[in-house]
């Protein structure tokens, strides 16, 4: 059995379900649709990509920036 007719004649986007197994009746059919439609617009309002934040000049400079010199060391290893 599949939905994808009616929701092609309502001018739906023509997602198709399947039944497996049993023989669903109308109500259960539109009671199915009806949840995982809720369920889906729920889901697709909280998703919300994250912003990319662009980085600055100096962020992009920084990197190759070098750590301090350790002038602790001394010049001792050298010989």
């Amino acid at each position: 059995m599949s939905v994808a007719d009616d929701e092609k004649d309502a001018g739906g986007p023509g997602v198709t379900i399947d039944v497996r197994r049993g023989a669903p009746t109308e109500e259960e059919l539109a009671a199915l649709i009806a949840v995982v439609s809720q369920a889906y617009t729920g889901e697709a309002s909280e998703a919300v990509a994250e912003e990319t934040r662009c980085r600055s000049g100096w962020e992009l400079s920084a990197r190759s920036m070098r750590q301090p010199l350790n002038r602790d060391l001394g010049w001792g290893r050298f010989g």
